[in-house]
């Protein structure tokens, strides 16, 4: 089929599928029309707008449904949500759903893909049962059998693994990975079984995928290779019992997501009659246009001249192909970019253009480190000149310039492109080598040419840049280029905090410190202007806190509080609060269980451990929060600071004391800490963890700072995270004492508090460092600036000062007095505040159509 730019110019426009790439569509075309030719009715499965799928596996990591959330509210758009097209009349063109009929003028198919489940004996119910459930005979999955698809999956797969040990992911891809990360974090003993002799058979190489399988199997992550699942077995009961793999063996679990790949979304073309591809998706040519002319597909469901994609970069283009047709453009499918940066189990991969040399002739170059655990190739021409792709595992630090450079001349050595920066024969590389057509942006197809034209025309910051070229506004994987961009063409990045103070958070510590200041009012008199901001406050509070500037909520320090410091508890979204006492290292009597417990019971809370060893009480309300701290003060807890940017938690398992395999006391080392540290208040929240051997039970190399416990003494790692940008610490220095563990730690944290900038996680920080961890380790350990007695002092002084918030404020009637919903009637209840029962526990009534409450099927025993 030829590319046709022939076609309506307006009228009604109606789109199936409200995912990743419609919603881009639809944003692109509103964009676009500026005399509002096109009426826009968009008509989605799913009864949730659209939200961001690569970022998925958030949802484990506590990012909820409203930070994916990609919907922008738009008058210009009707967006009709749980309303699923059944058929397309191409005749009288319209599309029918269960609620009538919706005319078009012009129709454009996203629907996307669904998971594909092999044909494995045991996976779905029998025919009787699955005709019971209301569903097409044979396609219901059996209970504890899962896809990995939407929100709804993930939220279906958390709630049945609760109480249960083992489970497997079938299928060894990005996908499987990214579950088997997700089994792992719900507290799982976890399995991967992978048909292809690799991980990730796709993307990367042999050597690759062996390099990936060690640093798996090190997370407790198990991987059988080369073998399928021939079934799927239950117990009596109904649950799942295990699976046959296809070499003769038994894998028992109680879990099984099945993330063996997608298909596209083709049946309402098929049953319309659009000519589909070889291998499925609606067949169209390089406008994304059909045999019909007035319908179009992007997305995965679009088989573009016969091929289709199921990266979300290859759909983006494809929207923006069809915005610019539906306006008379005559745009055509500009090919896909296949590349990928991913972070799978905390381990970093990347591949970019061909990473198996496909090419006739093509040259590997490869860079191998077992003992830092980094593997690279680079696939080059015949001649040597030309990257046409490779496979980085370990260290991706490379990625952007590579990815970038794919079909041009190398921009540098191979060996100096694969090397670490620091290792022999390493260099790095460097954004000033790329050739202005390169693209930095493969997600919204941005050139290098277009970003520095767009910094030339004004754009000063990487905001800007976002807003004027999209560049960074998908993965983000491309952001540190435009920073450096930005240093390239000599654009001097501001420093400020805010309006109101030209000095970053670093510049303000110092200030406050060497000057004595004590109140907010007082810095912004001498060193900024007018009266403060929602930025500024809470930074200069951390700062003043940080000094040991006595009780966070005296005089004019209440007011520069945000609201969970305010109230010393963490608000939720019914307006009400939790508790969550300190608990250090995990360890508690069965006193102060009871304690927790009756509390709980006596004022109606929401109860829930957390990840971090501690328990969560929710759904207090202000007036309530006193009468609850009195009681926990009084059996010996004290605030676990879960409301500030501050020391959290120090995790632990419970190491030589207990287990078998353990070489040093965690518990005691994590008990230890975390009383140590507690109240520091920090310019990020700092979490920590002890392992007591290199099994790594508390996923020390999660954290801020995590100590693993060797024969000889501990290791200790920094600059770890999880949240929206899982991050592996790094190994800062071996076999320590106890003494000399403490002593690092305590320069590590305070040269963080001193020195990072406001909202900055410690691994952000470290990558920001000139020098890195190099850097901080001469600073800490060698005293390369002259600071170590000044950090060593001002621990001390932490330590020394350290007072509990909670017990602070019941001591103090005039403190108490903020703890009110009205202030004229202070022991009042809100009276908007409401609960509903939901698994025998309080939870908030927000008036939200809630499954259980609606009486609909639980599935597994759990609303689905």
């Amino acid at each position: 089929m030829s590319a046709r730019a022939d076609g309506p110019d307006g009228g009604n426009l109606v789109v199936v599928g409200n995912g990743m790439v419609g919603q881009r569509f639809v944003e692109a075309l509103r964009s676009r029309d500026g005399e509002g030719r096109w009426r826009i009715t968009v008509l989605a499965e799913e009864g949730r707008p659209a939200y961001d799928r690569v970022r998925l596996s958030a949802y484990f990591d506590g990012v909820g449904e409203e930070e994916l959330s990609l919907h922008r509210p738009d008058d210009g758009v009707v967006l009709r949500l749980g309303e699923p097209v059944t058929g397309i009349d191409r005749t009288r063109r319209t599309v029918r759903t269960a609620h009538g009929e919706y005319p078009y003028d012009a129709l454009v198919l996203a629907t996307g893909s669904y998971p594909f489940v092999p044909p494995i004996d045991g996976a779905y119910l029998p025919q009787a049962e699955a005709d019971g459930a209301g569903a097409p005979a044979g396609r219901v999955l059996r209970p504890g059998v899962f896809v990995y698809r939407t929100l709804d999956d993930l939220a279906a797969i958390r709630d049945y693994a609760a109480g249960r040990r083992g489970g497997a992911v079938i299928g060894g891809g990005l996908l499987g990975l990214e579950a088997a990360n997700a089994l792992r974090l719900l507290g799982l003993d976890t399995h991967v079984v992978e048909f292809a002799p690799r991980l990730m058979p796709v993307q990367i190489d042999e050597a690759g995928g062996a390099m990936l399988r060690r640093y798996v199997e090190e997370l407790g992550v198990t991987a059988h290779l080369g073998v399928a699942t021939s079934a799927i077995r239950s117990r009596p009961d109904g649950g799942l019992a295990g699976l046959t793999l296809s070499d003769g063996g038994w894998l028992p679990t109680e879990l099984v997501v099945v993330a063996a790949g997608i298909r596209p979304r083709d049946e309402l073309a098929r049953a319309a009659g659009l000519t589909l591809g070889d291998r499925g998706g609606v067949r169209v040519d390089a406008g994304c246009r059909s045999d019909d002319g007035r319908i179009y597909a992007i997305g995965e469901c679009a088989a573009v001249e016969g091929t289709c994609y199921g990266l979300v970069a290859p759909g983006y283009a494809m929207a923006e192909v069809v915005a610019d047709r539906l306006l008379g453009g005559a745009a055509t499918f500009p090919g896909a970019e296949t590349s990928t940066k991913l972070k799978l189990l905390g381990v970093d991969v990347a591949s970019f253009g061909d990473p198996h040399g496909r090419a006739p002739g093509s040259l590997d170059v490869t860079y191998t480190d077992p003992a830092t655990r980094v593997y690279a190739k680079l696939v080059l021409s015949d001649d040597a000149r030309t990257l046409l792709g490779g496979v980085l595992v370990g260290d991706v630090t490379a990625y952007p310039t590579l990815r970038a450079s794919v079909g041009g001349a190398l921009p540098g050595p191979p060996l100096a492109l694969l090397a670490p920066a620091g290792a022999e024969g390493g260099t790095g590389t460097g954004i000033a080598a790329l050739p202005g057509s390169a693209q930095v942006c493969s997600c919204n197809a941005v050139t290098k040419d277009q970003i520095v034209a767009a910094i030339g025309a004004g754009c000063a910051d990487v905001p800007a840049i976002k807003a004027c070229t999209r560049a960074g506004t998908s993965c983000g994987s491309c952001v540190p280029m435009l920073k450096s961009l930005l240093t390239v063409a000599g654009v001097s990045q501001s420093k400020a905090l805010c309006e109101h103070f030209d000095h970053s958070r670093q510049e303000l510590f110092d200030l406050v410190r060497v000057r004595g200041i004590r109140t907010f009012s007082q810095l912004v008199t001498e060193y900024g202007r007018g009266r403060g901001c929602d930025i500024c406050k809470p930074v200069v509070a951390s700062i003043l806190a940080s000094l040991g500037n006595g009780y966070v909520l005296d005089g004019e320090q209440a007011a520069l509080q945000d609201t969970n410091d305010h109230f010393l508890a963490n608000i939720q979204r019914d307006g009400t609060y939790s508790v969550v006492p300190r608990i250090p290292g995990g360890e508690i009597t069965p006193e102060k269980l009871i304690v927790i417990g009756e509390v709980a019971r006596d004022f109606n809370l929401y109860t829930k451990i957390t990840g971090g060893q501690r328990i969560d009480l929710f759904g207090a309300r202000v007036e309530q929060l006193p009468k609850i701290w009195r009681r926990l003060v009084d059996a010996g807890f004290e605030s676990g600071h879960a409301y500030g940017k501050a020391v959290r938690t120090v995790k632990s398992c419970v190491g030589s004391t207990w287990c078998r395999y353990g070489v040093q006391d965690s518990v005691g080392l994590a008990i230890a800490l975390e009383l140590r540290y507690r109240g520091l208040r920090a310019p990020h929240k700092i979490k920590a963890a002890v392992s007591g051997c290199a099994r790594e039970c508390a996923e020390a190399r999660g954290k801020d700072f995590g100590i693993i416990a060797t024969e000889a003494g501990w290791n200790l790692y920094v600059g770890g995270n999880g949240g929206f940008r899982p991050r592996h610490a790094e190994l800062f220095a071996s076999d320590l004492s106890t003494e000399e563990l403490v002593r690092y730690i305590d320069r590590f944290l305070m040269f963080y508090v001193r020195t990072a900038d406001r909202l900055q996680r410690t691994a952000a920080w470290i990558e920001a460092m000139d020098g890195g961890l190099d850097h901080l380790r001469s600073v800490i350990v060698d005293d390369a600036l002259g600071l170590c007695d000044e950090l060593d002092g001002a621990m001390a002084r932490h330590v020394a000062s350290y007072s509990d918030e909670w017990r602070d404020t019941l001591d103090d009637p005039e403190r108490l007095a903020r703890f009110a919903s009205f202030v004229n009637a202070p022991d009042v209840p809100d009276p908007s505040i409401t609960f509903e029962l939901e698994r025998g526990q309080p939870v908030p009534a927000t008036g939200e159509r809630r499954p259980v409450a609606l009486g609909l099927p639980t599935t597994l025993g759990v609303a689905r």
